[in-house]
């Protein structure tokens, strides 16, 4: 497949980086290897030298000085090689690609990390979206959900090297590490790449190296494991959230059960534009939601919905929040 029709000028003109490519060479070089290319800062004066962090579910991670010297340094544009190692095969495991052991040009697949999902997701929409192309999208168009457990995806399913797929372990790991990865075909992962050349320079290593432990202490059944103790988690809130919306929307409002993530979608009855009762109204009761046309392409429309989050909040809050929300909706009809 003919790849580089696909990309936006600024991407085509991409080169790869003089530094960056040192980087990756003396990634690959022993300890025998004299250096005098990269511009890395001596790690002897690096303030940070050991660090344990304890796990639940697993031993404690140990950073000793040479691990700290390696984490606190620059790595890999792609990422660093364990973490890519373990997440390919994590893919193959989830999603059996057909393009797995496709040539490089007919789109195999490939992986390259990310400073999390949407670190990706930009990377890939500057690569091969132009200004006024048309693009088909859901509305509402960004629900921040984890997908239904294990359904059949399109990278299941991907026989020509179309698809490219972003991953976080935002959700199930931690938000603020900012690890995601991005898996399709080699020639445009080629390309993302690139992108971090010039951007970014490479994910964090401290935070690479402090997930490529974890999954490699816990292996793939572990960590599969740990995602269906989250679900079951956030399965519990859901039943929470969807308890209070019961005992206090129930004809007021509509909604449908979701089947995974953690937000609640509703609808208010008989208010066409819910926008100054969500931003404003409900702030002053201490309450805090997402009005719906936030996620809509027009934003200015009036929308009737509103997004709540059922991820942080005691079954408690969520009552009390509702409550205070029924009353709310009942002072403005």
């Amino acid at each position: 497949m003919n790849y580089a029709r696909f990309l936006t000028a600024a991407s085509a003109a991409r080169q790869p980086s003089a530094i960056r490519v040192v980087t990756e060479i003396l990634s690959r070089m022993p300890k025998s290897f004299i250096s005098l290319a990269a511009g890395m800062p001596n790690p002897n004066t690096f303030p940070f030298k050991t660090a344990v962090i304890t796990i639940e579910n697993g031993k404690p991670i140990q950073f000793d000085e040479e691990m700290m010297k390696r984490a606190l340094q620059y790595s890999q544009s792609a990422g660093i090689p364990e973490l890519l190692s373990w997440i390919k095969q994590l893919q193959v495991k989830l999603h059996n690609p057909p393009t797995i052991n496709y040539p490089t040009n007919q789109g195999q697949m490939d992986i390259c990390i990310t400073s999390g999902s949407q670190d990706g997701l930009c990377k890939v929409f500057e690569m091969i979206i132009n200004p006024g192309d048309n693009v088909l999208l859901n509305e509402p168009i960004y629900s921040g959900t984890l997908q239904a457990p294990w359904a059949p995806t399109f990278l299941s399913m991907d026989v020509d090297g179309r698809v490219i797929r972003a991953d976080s372990f935002s959700k199930v790991l931690s938000s603020g590490l900012r690890i995601g990865f991005i898996t399709g075909p080699k020639p445009l992962i080629e390309r993302v790449i690139l992108h971090t050349q010039v951007s970014t320079l490479h994910p964090s290593t401290f935070t690479q190296l402090l997930v490529s432990q974890l999954l490699h202490q816990w292996g793939e059944e572990g960590f599969l494991a740990h995602v269906d103790r989250v679900t079951d988690f956030y399965r519990n809130q859901k039943d929470a959230l969807l308890a209070a919306a019961n005992k206090w929307l129930s004809g007021l409002a509509e909604w449908h059960v979701p089947a995974a993530g953690m937000f609640l979608w509703v609808k208010i009855k008989g208010i066409y534009d819910v926008k100054q009762m969500i931003e404003e109204k409900a702030i002053q009761k201490k309450v805090l939601m997402l009005p719906g046309n936030v996620f809509y392409i027009d934003n200015s429309a009036p929308s009737p919905y509103f997004r709540a989050s059922f991820s942080s909040a005691s079954p408690e809050q969520m009552d009390m929040a509702f409550q205070r929300l029924a009353q709310l909706v009942k002072e403005s009809l």
